[in-house]
């Protein structure tokens, strides 16, 4: 299948490498994304965003020979396109709903560019049935043709983290579910010739595209994997707290744990940020409300930023006009990307309890977290207390000069030295009998 037609819509932080991937297979690539400058720097060769390993590089080769090129036309780029493949978001609201908009919005693009005999595949994560129940029709609608036997639609998920998307595609099983039997064929035979896996002597069966048997059980297995994970670190963090209580360790108890084969608890943390984990849960829920575990779970880990800032409003007497700073905007270490990250709901609970929040994160400059209408914190500076959010390589080197003047530091992820920990009073997430002051 090399040398064939691939539109992908969405040149966002998946959509990119999955073009770039694509052309490096020697397919001719036509992305679309609806922003002028994001299409103006990809056909210069560059990245519109930082961070991805590799691709500043694929770019340049891709671009310069002629298999990637990018345009704001969807319509047009479906037209000549014998694959369309979609990575547009699915954008949430504040209560995690979904807002399918931008989603229909490109889909009845897409419909209105399709030929006859096109697959179109969904990367973005839906909620179960939404691929068969809503796009579809959009499709069919929009075109004026059937799925399945004019054109061929299948849902495969992508499973990649931003920063190693390229790594991430080789190292897991690429899933595939159609919503007849002639698209899920047609849509394993694409993948398995735009993609390429490393050996898996640990899987059940050998590394590479797995059909799933219909578009329903590849949503269900996204959402299942992603929501696993939030449902796992809201019971590491209910371990945490009660260890607490009776002065233990919870990590040296999550370590003895995981010796046996069948334990896999995950590392308790003062919040669950980004796209997926604190996302995908509600989608879930859109699908099966019932889901007491699902709900419960979130409702868990979302607590999590009141309990620490009640360690500290213990520790100093309130935070009533203290000055807190928090140490960490991005959502996970060494990424550049705040979305829905937990440091908004530690921001938001110590404004609501009176405090002054200041924010500091080695991979933002003071005026990227001032844009952001926020207070900067200059490690070195002053504050009342110090809570680690995010945990970077930096700050496992944190040291006392660094928060002079701090009379409490709360250590969120378990990152930092004894050295600091020794020299100011302290809380660390699930540690107990750490000081009297808490």
């Amino acid at each position: 299948m090399s040398g064939i037609k691939v539109a992908v819509i969405g040149l966002g932080k998946i959509g990119l490498p999955l073009a770039a991937q694509y052309a490096k297979k020697n397919c001719y690539v036509i992305g679309a994304d609806l922003n002028p400058r994001t299409v103006e720097t990809v056909n210069e060769g560059q990245a519109p965003f930082p961070g991805e390993f590799g691709l500043d590089l694929i770019l340049k080769e891709i671009v310069k020979s002629g298999n990637l090129r990018a345009t704001t036309k969807t319509i047009e780029a479906v037209s000549e396109s014998d694959a369309v493949v979609v990575a547009v978001p699915l954008f949430v609201d504040k209560q995690a709903n979904p807002d399918f908009s931008a989603l229909d919005a490109a889909t009845e693009s897409i419909g209105a560019g399709l030929k006859p005999g096109t697959l179109v595949a969904f990367e973005t994560t839906l909620p179960v049935g939404t691929t068969r129940n809503r796009l579809v029709p959009i499709l069919e609608r929009t075109s004026s043709m059937v799925a399945g036997k004019d054109f061929f639609v299948v849902f495969s998920p992508e499973r990649v983290l931003t920063g190693r998307v390229f790594s991430d595609l080789r190292r897991y099983p690429k899933l595939v579910g159609g919503v007849d039997k002639e698209s899920e064929s047609i849509g394993i035979e694409f993948y398995k010739n735009v993609l390429d896996f490393d050996e898996r002597l640990d899987l059940s069966k050998p590394n590479g595209v797995w059909g799933l048997g219909s578009s329903e059980a590849a949503e269900l297995a996204k959402l299942a994997e992603t929501t696993y994970r939030d449902v796992n670190i809201a019971l590491a963090n209910q371990f945490a707290i009660h260890a607490e209580s009776i002065g233990v360790d919870v990590y040296r108890v999550i370590d003895a744990c995981n010796s046996q084969v069948f334990s896999h608890i995950h590392q308790p943390g003062i919040a669950v940020g980004g796209h997926c984990i604190p996302i995908y849960p509600h989608l879930y829920l859109h699908g099966d409300p019932g889901a007491t575990v699902v709900s419960a779970s979130r409702h868990a880990n979302k607590k999590m930023p009141i309990h620490v800032i009640e360690k500290i409003e213990k520790a100093i007497g309130g935070v009533k006009q203290k000055k807190i700073a928090i140490l960490g905007l991005a959502y996970r270490p060494g990424v550049k990307e705040h979305a829905f990250s937990g440091a908004w709901d530690l921001l938001n609970e110590i404004r609501r309890r009176g405090g002054e929040p200041l924010v500091h994160d080695p991979m933002y400059s003071r005026k990227e977290i001032e844009d952001l209408q926020l207070t900067y914190y200059e490690l070195g500076g002053l504050c009342d207390a110090v809570v680690i959010q995010t945990d970077h390589s930096d700050y496992k080197s944190l040291s006392r000069s660094d928060i002079p003047n701090a009379e409490f530091l709360v250590d969120g992820r378990n990152c930092t030295s004894k050295t600091i920990r020794d020299s100011i009073p302290h809380y660390v997430l699930g540690i107990g009998a750490q000081s009297d002051l808490v």
